[in-house]
């Protein structure tokens, strides 16, 4: 009982220091925290009332600006970004630069005020100021770097949920009884017609198998183990059907489709959704096409598919299913808003353009 208490404790904590229900009180808690050790300091003593008040409110505003200018600009712009020289330099500058205001404004302005009270001229306490600069910025910095671990972590444990269900979904739809049964009497009838397409037949079978039992479930699987995948998945459905052509094209040599790694599994639902919309039942020619390309570090995958008339009604429904939707929430988890996916539907053709980077 005292763990799950401790926990819920240490939930509450983390969701004040990420969540953005509570940003307005995170930022008024920093600012009345910083604003009591100023009011501890001795600008009172050193200025008078009110002036001291001023002198403290003007080197206040000089420390939150520097803490702010690094959370929201120099963090997200070059920390996050991997440009850690920039960001060391920039924080260089930005430390010099609020020391610098703040010595200005002790030479003209607080010494100036200190003589006309009577008191005499005091140097600016440099080692003071840095310490105040330096923990300004550690903090600020630290702050964001947990904000961003604890959402990464958050945004990957979902992640793997989702993959979790989406493998336990194409085991249970994808490598169906059904669709053993139908293959394997393919291979009965060919074993006595066509002895040559049988044996053709059942190696494509085994590599279809070997890929969704054995590279289907990292996190990243070879390019060449993924096209191979589709071609197979597209060839075993075309021995399965009349009046039904595939295409599957790139223009990758070796060296890349062995060299790069995506995420495994993105597109068969889409090859799913094109296989199904281009059933017909009346004798019409039907295809799947699918293009796959790498240019500027970006992967685009294109499948089209036609569309009979008796599934012209239903595509549209069909297209918004579960299956579709786990992987747009997929695609955001992995891209965030770095890919595009554009799904196009008119009288005779289903097109799936989607973009990525590598």
């Amino acid at each position: 009982m005292s763990a799950d208490c401790q926990d819920f404790r240490d939930q509450k904590v983390l969701d004040f220091l990420t969540g953005k229900k509570y940003r307005l009180k995170r930022h008024v808690l920093f600012l009345t925290v910083f604003s009591l050790i100023l009011y501890g300091g001795s600008f009172l003593e050193q200025y008078g009332n009110p002036y001291g008040y001023y002198v403290a409110i003007i080197i206040y505003i000089v420390f939150v600006a520097m803490f702010y200018v690094n959370m929201y600009v120099l963090v997200p712009v070059f920390l996050f970004k991997s440009k850690y020289m920039f960001y060391a330099i920039s924080l260089i500058l930005l430390a010099v630069i609020g020391v610098e205001i703040l010595g200005f404004l002790h030479e003209n302005y607080f010494n100036a005020k200190r003589i006309s009270l009577g008191g005499s001229p005091k140097n600016l306490d440099f080692y003071s100021v840095i310490v105040v600069c330096t923990s300004i910025i550690s903090v600020s910095t630290t702050i964001k770097i947990l904000q961003r671990w604890l959402k990464d972590n958050a945004r990957i444990t979902e992640l793997k949920n989702i993959t979790f269900a989406m493998e336990l979904n194409e085991l249970k739809n994808q490598i169906s009884p059904h669709f053993l049964f139908n293959m394997l009497n393919n291979v009965k009838a060919l074993i006595r017609t066509n002895p040559e397409m049988a044996n053709t037949v059942i190696i494509q079978l085994s590599e279809f198998l070997r890929y969704q039992l054995y590279e289907n479930s990292g996190e990243k699987t070879l390019l060449a183990s993924e096209i191979d995948f589709i071609t197979n998945f597209l060839n075993l459905e075309q021995i399965r059907k009349d009046d039904f052509s595939v295409e599957v094209t790139h223009h990758l040599d070796k060296n890349v489709l062995n060299n790069t790694f995506i995420p495994p599994g993105l597109f068969t639902v889409f090859i799913e959704n094109a296989i199904k919309h281009s059933v017909s039942s009346n004798g019409e020619e039907t295809y799947v096409k699918v293009n796959i390309e790498i240019k500027d570090n970006l992967f685009h995958f294109l499948c089209v598919n036609s569309k009979s008339k008796e599934h012209q009604l239903v595509s549209k429904n069909k297209s918004n299913g579960l299956g579709l939707a786990n992987i747009k929430r997929r695609l955001e988890l992995l891209f965030t808003n770095t890919y595009s996916l554009d799904i196009e539907s008119n009288e005779n053709e289903y097109r799936v353009n989607l973009i990525f980077p590598l």
